[in-house]
C-alpha cells in the first residue's frame, strides 16, 4: 500500500449497538479514515487503509462527530474575564459579595491590581436587575469596581467607579444607554448599555499581554468543548495584536473569524480601517501557512453591529411597550434601537460594497425587523451577491417576520441554551413581554420548518460554550436535569422544539454554511477537512434533556487532535 493510501488516523466502531458515528449526511459509515487534514475513507475502505503506525480510535460507547462550530461567541474576551473576579453562576447577591470579598483578599495591593472588576453575575439575582453601589461599597471599601452582568449589557458599579467617572445627577444619559437613577436623580450604580462606556476613560486597559494569555484560556475552553470553529462576534482593531501572537505561535487550537464592530457615530471612517485589518489578518495567514505553522485559520472578514440591546435589561427593541416591572428603573418603554434604518442600512450597504459579512445582533421584534429592513435595502442598492447576513440571538420575532428570513437569505442565528424556562426568563424576560409575545420568543422550529437558514452558538461568555448544553435545551426547551429542581418540568413553546439531527445540524453544519465552508467542514464525508470530535457517551442514545452531562474525549482540527489524551491504538 503506498502513502497515498494511508490513514494517520482511523476511527472505528468497535461495537455498533453501543457507539455511533454521525456524519450529517444521512449516510452510515462504522469507519472513518483521516490524512493530510482530511477525510480520505469511509466504511471498509477505511478499514484497508491501515498500516503500522495508524492510529486507531475504537469507538466503545461513544459518538463520532463533526466538529461543532460556534457561530457567536467570544473566546478572547471570555477567557480574559476569567483572570478577573469569576461571577458567572453566583447563586445570588451574596455569593456575588462573597466571591468579592475573596478577590479583593487574594489582591490586596491597590497599584497592582486598581480596580475590582468582576464579570458574568446574573442579573435575575437583583431585584429588577438593578444593583446598588453602597452594596458594593460594604465589600471594596474604596477601591473603585465595576461587575459586568453575564449578558454584558448592564454594569453595577461602586461609589468610587462612579467617583472617578464623574457619573453624578448632572451626568446626562448617553444616546443609546441609561445612568439608573432615584427618586432625586441621583445614579444608583447600575449603567445599561452605552453607559457602560462612561467608565471606559478610567478602567485600565487589559493590554496584549492579558488578551493573549484570555484567548489562550478560551482556545483551551473551546477545544475541551469540540468546539473547531468560532466566529468571535465583538472585536476592535486592537485586539488583532494578541490574536496574532497567539496565531504565530501556533496555539490556535481552532478557526476563528473576527468581527469587527461597526460604530454608529463612526461607520464612514470605519471601513477603510476594517479593510486594512482583513487584509492584514490574510497576509499573516498566507505567511504561516508558508512558514509552516501549525495551528487554526485567523479572518478577519464579517463585521457587527448592536441593532438594539436586550429584554431582561429593558433595552431591547419592541414594537410595542414593556410591560412596567416593579424596581427595574425602566425609562425607555420600547427599549432602544441604537440605529435608525436609515443610518443603518447606510453603514450595512458600505459594509457589504467592501465585501464583508454582516453580522446584526437583534433582541428584540422591533431590533430584528429593524435589522431585516437594513438587509433588504441592502440587497436592493448592491445587487444580488452570495452575503449570507447573520441576525444573532434571534430573540423575539414577530410572526409577521418569520417568512422575511428565507426570501432575504438571512441566517439566523440562535444561542440555543437561551430557550429555557430558567430565572432569568421567569422573573425579568416574560414579566416584561407578557403572555402573547412572550410565546414569540427563540422560534427555531418555526424558522427551520420555512426554510430559513438556521446556525448555532454560545454567546460564550454570556452562557455555557459547550454545544451540548445548548443542544439538550434546543431539543427540550426544558431546564436541562443538572440545572433542573424537582419540579422543573414546563417546556417553553414546545412547538418550537427540533429533534437531535436538526439541533447537531445547526452546530455543525449550519454554522459552516453561515461561515461559507460548507464545501470543506460540517459532515463527515470524503473530502471534508477532518474536524472532528469525539464525545464519552454515544449521544444517540443519551435521553435528550441529559445531554449536557455527556463530556468530550477528543478534538481533531484538520487531523491534529487539539484535546483529549490518547484514546486509540497504533499499529
Amino acid at each position: 500500500m503506498g502513502d497515498r493510501d494511508r490513514a494517520e488516523v482511523l476511527f472505528v466502531l468497535d461495537d455498533p449497538r453501543s457507539a455511533s458515528i454521525w456524519t450529517g449526511t444521512g449516510a452510515h459509515t462504522d469507519a472513518v479514515a483521516v490524512a493530510d487534514g482530511r477525510i480520505v475513507a469511509l466504511g471498509d475502505e477505511a478499514r484497508a487503509r491501515r498500516i503500522a503506525g495508524t492510529e486507531v480510535v475504537a469507538l466503545r460507547g461513544q459518538s463520532l462527530l463533526p466538529g461543532f462550530r460556534d457561530g457567536h461567541l467570544h473566546p478572547l474576551n471570555g477567557g480574559a474575564e476569567t483572570l478577573d473576579c469569576d461571577l458567572v453562576d453566583s447563586s445570588d447577591v451574596d455569593e456575588v459579595l462573597a466571591r468579592l470579598e475573596r478577590f479583593v483578599a487574594e489582591h490586596p495591593d491597590a497599584e497592582a491590581t486598581p480596580w475590582v472588576l468582576g464579570w458574568g453575575y446574573p442579573p435575575e439575582i437583583l431585584p429588577g436587575g438593578v444593583g446598588r453601589a453602597e452594596v458594593l461599597d460594604a465589600v471594596v471599601g474604596d477601591r473603585p469596581a465595576a461587575l459586568w452582568s453575564s449578558d454584558h449589557h448592564m454594569v453595577w458599579a461602586n461609589t468610587r467607579a462612579l467617583q472617578l467617572a464623574g457619573i453624578t445627577a448632572a451626568t446626562d444619559d448617553p444616546p443609546r444607554g441609561t445612568v439608573v437613577r432615584d427618586a432625586d436623580g441621583h445614579p444608583v450604580g447600575t449603567l445599561l448599555e452605552e453607559a457602560e462606556h462612561l467608565l471606559d476613560a478610567v478602567i485600565p486597559p487589559r493590554g496584549v499581554d492579558k488578551q493573549a494569555r484570555g484567548l489562550e484560556v478560551g482556545l483551551q475552553r473551546m477545544a475541551a468543548a469540540g468546539l473547531v470553529f468560532g466566529q468571535d462576534a465583538w472585536c476592535v482593531p486592537e485586539m488583532l495584536a494578541a490574536y496574532r501572537r497567539v496565531a504565530d505561535a501556533g496555539a490556535l487550537t481552532a478557526d476563528l473569524d473576527l468581527a469587527c464592530k461597526v460604530e454608529v457615530d463612526a461607520w464612514d471612517d470605519q471601513v477603510a480601517a476594517f479593510e486594512s485589518l482583513r487584509a492584514e489578518a490574510a497576509g499573516d495567514a498566507a505567511r504561516r501557512l508558508a512558514d509552516g505553522v501549525p495551528g487554526g485559520r485567523l479572518t478577519a472578514t464579517t463585521v457587527k453591529f448592536f441593532v438594539d440591546g436586550v429584554i431582561e435589561g429593558g433595552t431591547a427593541a419592541l414594537l410595542g411597550p414593556y410591560v412596567p416591572l416593579d424596581g427595574c428603573g425602566d425609562v425607555h418603554d420600547h427599549g432602544i434601537a441604537n440605529w435608525d434604518l436609515d443610518e443603518l442600512a447606510a453603514a450595512a450597504t458600505a459594509m457589504d460594497a467592501s465585501g464583508f459579512q454582516l453580522h446584526l445582533h437583534a433582541i428584540g421584534d422591533a431590533g430584528v425587523r429593524l435589522a431585516l429592513d437594513a438587509i433588504e435595502r441592502v440587497a436592493q442598492r448592491n445587487g444580488p451577491r452570495d452575503r449570507r447576513p447573520v441576525i444573532a440571538h434571534t430573540h423575539l420575532v414577530h410572526p409577521d417576520d418569520l417568512s422575511r428570513f428565507r426570501s432575504l437569505g438571512v441566517i439566523a442565528n440562535f444561542e440555543p441554551l437561551w430557550a429555557q424556562p430558567n430565572a432569568i426568563m421567569r422573573e425579568l424576560t416574560e414579566p416584561r413581554l407578557g403572555p402573547e409575545r412572550a410565546r414569540w420568543q427563540y422560534p427555531i422550529g418555526a424558522l427551520l420548518r420555512a426554510g430559513a437558514p438556521i446556525s448555532f452558538g454560545s454567546d460564550w461568555p454570556v452562557s455555557s460554550h459547550e454545544p451540548l448544553d445548548g443542544i439538550a435545551v434546543a431539543v427540550t426547551r426544558q431546564i436541562p436535569v443538572g440545572n433542573a429542581g424537582s419540579d422543573d418540568d414546563e417546556v417553553l413553546q414546545p412547538e418550537q422544539r427540533i429533534d437531535l439531527d436538526e439541533a447537531l445540524r445547526a452546530y455543525t453544519q449550519g454554522t459552516a454554511f453561515q461561515a461559507g465552508d460548507e464545501s470543506e467542514a460540517g459532515t463527515i464525508a470524503v473530502g471534508q477537512r477532518a474536524d472532528l470530535v469525539v464525545t464519552a457517551q454515544d449521544v444517540s442514545r443519551v435521553p435528550a434533556r441529559e445531554l449536557d452531562a455527556v463530556e468530550v474525549d477528543g478534538t481533531w482540527l484538520a487531523g491534529h487532535r487539539v484535546f483529549g489524551q490518547s484514546i486509540g491504538v497504533f499499529g
